[in-house]
């Protein structure tokens, strides 16, 4: 692909996981604006729908995790300009690559901590919408990115909310940072209703629209706890300025509360191309198509307290992070392992939160883990429950 220098004017941008959830939104985007010019993208196995964007979208780089779907996808495109790198070499060359100014980072998993590493260290902004980079490695991107001067933009819907709530206000003055949690679809429910759930009845989310690992987490409120975890490190804050509070109708998206008691709220309908096109133009505010809140239709939003007797998710998650060190890896890895299980219908529904308490009462934490520790410590987790579950 060849930057001429009407492109050089444009918003540049590289997308890792561009065939998922928050990938394609991300695309949707691109496409409602004509200065966005998406320059590299990423997938895993979905060869045929990187095809399409590819063919769409003409970028300078894709990136695909395997070298023979890599060599599959060089064939299919041999008749286009696009360059086909592989594996995490790969991914790393995407995310340094010269011609972006912004990395979304929407791929699910550890895989992309190293890329968001080194795209820091090339000096791209980072549109955040991988949970488990800070999760696990909040204590080396954080100080990163200041050194490096970059921004970490939120993606998830809850960061975005509290983010845009902190827009002009001093961080120094917040009591409480309030997420909000639609509940998932399981809400209401005691432990003895989950015994026998399918994974269609956990797929079922009654307001968003998200990919499948997501939306289990969102069922085993595991996505919430993340969510804490990852905000201690985007915002500051210690885990006893964090509440959780169930928000059923998925209006408001998440609150803070100041030092003089008042409270500032980000409300909207469940579009998850809001706070994505927020944090590629932040802070621009931009025209975007879609449902409007009706507040003349609104009769209520109802607010309730987390069930974490029943949704061990949560309370798991803030141990984790009490914790500290490697045990939010551990913590995270092995959620990823029981809900790849769960998906592959080999485990029940409960059965994801028994990997989870039994791989972190086998862990003996590490404080202060670099990058090496930190994926190694993911191995040995991974190992741990293919050696007790699969």
């Amino acid at each position: 692909m060849v930057i001429n220098e009407e492109d050089k004017a444009m918003k540049q941008i590289a997308i890792l996981g561009s065939t998922g959830s928050i990938g394609t939104q991300t695309l949707d985007v691109v496409r409602r604006n004509k200065d966005i010019q998406v320059t590299g993208l990423s997938a895993g196995k979905n060869i045929r729908l990187l095809e399409e964007q590819i063919r769409e979208f003409r970028p300078e780089m894709a990136a695909v995790w395997e070298e023979k779907a890599a060599g599959e996808l060089r064939d299919k495109i041999r008749d286009t300009a696009t360059r086909v790198v592989s594996g995490m070499e790969g991914l790393v060359e995407l995310a340094r690559m010269e011609h972006s100014d912004i990395l979304v980072t929407a791929v699910v998993g550890m895989i992309g901590i190293r890329p968001t590493m080194e795209a820091i260290r090339a000096g791209k902004d980072i549109a955040l919408a991988n949970k488990e980079t800070l999760v696990t490695a909040g204590h080396l991107i954080m100080p990163l990115a200041k050194t490096c001067g970059v921004k970490i933009l939120p993606v998830d819907s809850e960061h975005s909310a509290i983010f845009q709530a902190l827009h002009g206000e001093d961080p120094s003055q917040i009591k409480k940072l309030l997420i909000t949690a639609s509940g998932g679809p399981f809400r209401g429910k005691k432990r003895q209703e989950l015994e026998h759930v399918t994974l269609a009845d956990t797929l079922r989310h009654p307001n968003w629209v998200m990919g499948r690992q997501i939306t289990v987490d969102s069922a085993t409120l595991v996505n919430k706890g993340l969510e804490v975890m990852e905000a201690q490190w985007l915002f500051g804050v210690s885990l006893d300025q964090i509440q959780v509070v169930v928000q059923p109708q998925s209006i408001i998206h998440s609150m803070v509360e100041f030092r003089d008691g008042a409270v500032m709220a980000q409300l909207g309908t469940p579009d998850m191309r809001l706070p994505i096109q927020y944090a590629l133009y932040y802070p621009q505010r931009r025209y975007l198509e879609g449902d409007r809140l009706d507040f003349t239709a609104l009769r209520g939003l109802d607010f309730d307290v987390p069930d974490m007797d029943t949704f061990l998710g949560l309370p798991m998650a803030m141990e984790a992070a009490r914790t500290g060190g490697t045990m939010p890896t551990v913590f995270n890895a092995a959620n990823e392992a029981a809900v790849r299980l769960f998906l592959e219908e080999k485990i029940r529904f409960l059965d994801i939160y028994e990997i989870i308490r039994s791989s972190m009462d086998h862990h003996t934490p590490c404080p202060e883990p670099d990058l090496e520790k930190i994926l190694e410590t993911e191995q040995e987790t991974y190992d741990f429950i293919e050696s007790g579950w699969v």
